[in-house]
């Protein structure tokens, strides 16, 4: 099983830089920010308090840069937060002025912050390393951790193989959702015959499709499908995370 500390113990300095580079940004539901914007901004649905969403910050990126487990993480954080009010089920009036019971601080929801951020720093460096190793290694596989808490539909893209410029890596490059722990691997000529990997087309097994956002709000939003050409099986990203976290940012 692949172990988050083990990611990020000699902490990369590009998901370092990734991390820093972000703005902060208050929302009340997580998907007021969308997609690509996360590229750029920070946040933490339902931490509308500046002193709060700085505090989650620092710790996420103290744990970062110290290769902190996420329990590590969670005995410094929720201390602070609980100090400060914004832990459990809670009344709060949200930014429309109605009163909701909502979840602020959890372990659960600490869980997934911590997995959510370091993955996608962690992938957005890996993303820029490989890129830039192309003429060297221009073919990506897919690869799922493989193990009781792998979902089948991350576990049906392991072993894909394609060019580093197939549109398959704009919505498939990891992570693919919440607590997803699937990464790539860059592959050579040599390695892509020693390993036996069959390179492949994306040329028509992507499509698109519509699915709802949030019963909330009723809103539906775009989302990648990969089709298996031989089994006729579908996959696609959770909703929101149909988009690649670090293309667009190559450059900076």
């Amino acid at each position: 099983m692949i172990q988050l500390k083990s990611l990020f113990k000699l902490a990369p300095a590009m998901a370092i830089k990734y991390f820093k580079n972000k703005n902060n940004k208050f929302t009340w539901d997580w998907y007021e920010l969308w997609q690509d914007a996360h590229k750029k901004s920070f946040t933490v649905a339902k931490a509308m308090r500046e002193d709060i969403l700085k505090d989650i910050r620092s710790a996420l990126e103290k744990a970062l840069t110290e290769g902190k487990t996420f329990r590590e993480f969670s005995k410094e954080l929720k201390p602070t937060l609980q100090k400060k009010g914004w832990w459990g089920e809670q009344i709060v009036v949200d930014s429309q002025g109605v009163a909701e019971k909502v979840q602020l601080g959890s372990m659960y929801r600490l869980k997934t912050i911590y997995s959510v951020n370091m993955q996608t720093a962690y992938q957005t460096g890996r993303y820029k390393t490989q890129y830039e190793n192309v003429d060297n290694r221009p073919y990506w596989e897919y690869v799922a951790v493989m193990d009781a808490s792998t979902r089948p539909e991350h576990a049906m893209l392991n072993g894909l193989v394609y060019r580093y410029d197939d549109p398959f890596w704009q919505s498939f490059y990891p992570p693919n959702g919440w607590r997803c722990r699937c990464r790539v691997n860059a592959l050579s000529d040599y390695n892509l015959q020693k390993k036996q990997r069959t390179l492949s087309s994306s040329a028509g097994t992507l499509s698109e499709e519509l699915a709802l956002v949030s019963k909330k709000s009723g809103e539906y939003k775009p989302v990648t499908v990969y089709t298996d050409p031989l089994t006729g099986k579908r996959v696609a990203p959770d909703v929101g995370w149909s988009h690649n976290p670090a293309s667009g940012l190559i450059d900076d």
